[in-house]
């Protein structure tokens, strides 16, 4: 049962700033700050539990350099949060430049404060697969011609 008077603002601002500081060491604060039967998904993602989020984390230091979330907007009604993002890095397997994904999040705190459900939404095919080498060619020529 969610308390309708609390208003997770602390909640909010803690997770925040795990994202804006996101480093491998701090995945260790994760089990704090999402409850243990967790949702997660994202374009690639959709796990249930603690341990499953922790590993996609772990998953995404092995494939990237320099990760880094800038939050944006922050909108919070009742126990659901919305928050707008950029996320930076730079591909351990490529030699190309800083890359950004542009992206948002709905959030929902269960009533201890801990989240219970992450979903991000992002363009996969726009901010990640349009630049790479290949598929990228492949993915702007389909979009060229979907847009004539």
């Amino acid at each position: 049962m969610i308390d309708a008077l609390h208003t997770y603002e602390t909640e909010l601002e803690r997770l925040v700033q795990f994202y804006e500081n996101l480093s491998e060491a701090s995945l260790a604060q994760l089990p704090a700050i999402y409850a243990a039967d967790a949702q997660f998904k994202d374009p690639f993602n959709e796990v249930r539990g603690i341990d499953a989020i922790v590993a996609i984390f772990a998953h995404m230091f092995e494939q990237v350099h320099e990760p880094r979330f800038v939050v944006g907007t922050r909108v919070l009604q009742g126990a659901d949060a919305f928050l707008v993002w950029q996320f930076t890095f730079r591909m351990k397997r490529f030699a190309d430049g800083r890359q950004c994904i542009r992206g948002a999040t709905h959030l929902r705190f269960d009533a201890a404060g801990a989240v219970q459900l992450h979903r991000d939404y992002w363009d996969a095919a726009e901010e990640l697969y349009e630049k790479l080498p290949l598929i990228g060619a492949v993915i702007r020529w389909l979009k060229r011609a979907a847009n004539k």
